[in-house]
């Protein structure tokens, strides 16, 4: 299982803006403001922004309670630097209900948004 994940950006700003707002629908917050920024829910503090080289080709997902929050989320993915990539749907190659939304982040980070709840 996955503790935390860490990225590194030169665009602290914007990372943070645009985390900020997509990861609200999936019930995260900005919960430690200093040189490192890190964002938790459920008592979790499980994701990093941190100044320096932007970290690159990688992908990862942020699972949200249901399909309205994977909409919420994509709908906000395109501020602060953030472009929306595919909008939200069923993958059913991955699973029947596998509903997901994707977007690149300030650095171009893939970053997606998932529920596995049927609609």
């Amino acid at each position: 299982m996955l503790d935390h994940l860490e990225i590194r950006t030169r665009r602290l700003a914007d990372c943070v803006g645009f985390y900020r707002q997509v990861l609200e629908p999936a019930g995260y917050s900005l919960l430690v403001d200093g040189p490192k920024k890190g964002f938790g829910s459920g008592g979790r503090l499980d994701f990093w922004i941190v100044e320096g080289d932007p970290s690159v080709d990688v992908h990862y997902a942020f699972v949200t309670d249901d399909r309205a929050a994977v909409d919420r989320a994509y709908a906000m993915a395109g501020g602060h630097g953030g472009v929306q990539e595919r909008a939200p749907a069923v993958l059913p190659h991955i699973h029947p209900y596998y509903y997901a939304g994707f977007a690149h982040d300030p650095d171009g980070r893939l970053v997606e948004f998932v529920s596995h709840t049927e609609a």
